[in-house]
């Protein structure tokens, strides 16, 4: 072999790993982290309130990313599993927030009197609908799922984010014997007690953001 065909070689074999340690080197957007300020943020809900997380310090918070056409979503809506942690929760005071940043004409995306109308036939209680088309919240959290979970407690503070349970599937039939990390999360919190675990991974559909 020729020392320029070596030269050549050695390059063209390099390249891989050269593009490699550039994609790792790339910046990652910014998470909250659990023991951290939850991020701030400002979104008008499906009735066209606006609504302000600050407003809402001195009240457990649930954040749920949700996409109706999702059939993870749907495994938690169809059985009822969603709507009865709602129930549970807004019946002790917590704020509820249905987060949607599917963008427009993605899968997931709806019009706010479709958000409502959704509310209805499903018989969903979260306290309000924020509609994110433009994913600013969903980007701010790192919301990667539908559904992704985040609460945060009466300082602000958040104390858990990730998945519903540990079923990490569509199958209607691993509700009943699934562990609901987000109840467990809230019943801490009434407590004042940490969650345990406060970080899991998040499963489900991707978030159909625009960007």
């Amino acid at each position: 072999m020729t020392i320029s065909s070596f030269t050549r070689r050695a390059f063209f074999l390099a390249i891989p790993l050269v593009i490699s340690l550039a994609v790792t080197a790339l910046p990652v957007s910014a998470e909250p982290r659990v023991g951290q300020i939850a991020p701030d943020f400002t979104g008008v809900d499906a009735t066209g309130k606006t609504r302000n997380l600050s407003e809402l310090r001195g009240k457990t918070v649930v954040l749920e990313w949700t996409n109706h056409e999702c059939p993870f979503v749907g495994k938690h809506y169809s059985t009822g599993n969603m709507q009865k942690l709602q129930k549970e929760a807004t019946g002790k005071d917590v704020v509820w927030l249905s987060v949607i940043s599917s963008a427009p004409g993605r899968q997931g995306y709806v019009a706010p009197e479709k958000a409502g109308e959704l509310t209805v036939s499903r018989k969903a209680s979260p306290t309000a609908i924020i509609l994110d088309a433009e994913g600013k919240i969903g980007h701010a959290y790192g919301a990667r799922t539908t559904p992704h979970m985040f609460v945060i407690n009466a300082k602000g503070t958040l104390v858990y984010k990730g998945a519903i349970d540990d079923k990490p599937s569509a199958n209607h039939d691993d509700v009943p014997i699934a562990r609901n990390y987000v109840r467990e999360a809230l019943n801490a919190v009434s407590t004042g007690k940490p969650a345990d675990p406060d970080s899991t991974r998040a499963y489900g559909c991707s978030v159909k953001y625009g960007s």
